[in-house]
C-alpha cells in the first residue's frame, strides 16, 4: 500500500470513527442498550483498522 493510499483510508476511517461517535453519543441517551453495543464494538473495529494502518 502507497503512502497516498493509506492517507486516505486513514481520511476515511477517520470520518467513519467520528460519524459513529456521534451516533454512540445519540444511542447512549436512548434505552436501547443492543445498539449502543453494537454501534460501541463498530467504533472499536474502526479504531482498531486505524491503528494498524498508523
Amino acid at each position: 500500500m502507497t503512502a497516498l493510499q493509506r492517507n486516505q483510508q486513514s481520511d476515511l476511517l477517520s470520518r467513519l470513527y467520528a460519524m459513529k461517535q456521534k451516533q454512540l453519543l445519540q444511542a447512549s441517551q436512548q434505552a436501547d442498550s443492543l445498539r449502543y453495543r453494537v454501534l460501541s464494538a463498530e467504533a472499536d473495529a474502526i479504531s482498531a483498522a486505524l491503528k494498524a494502518i498508523r
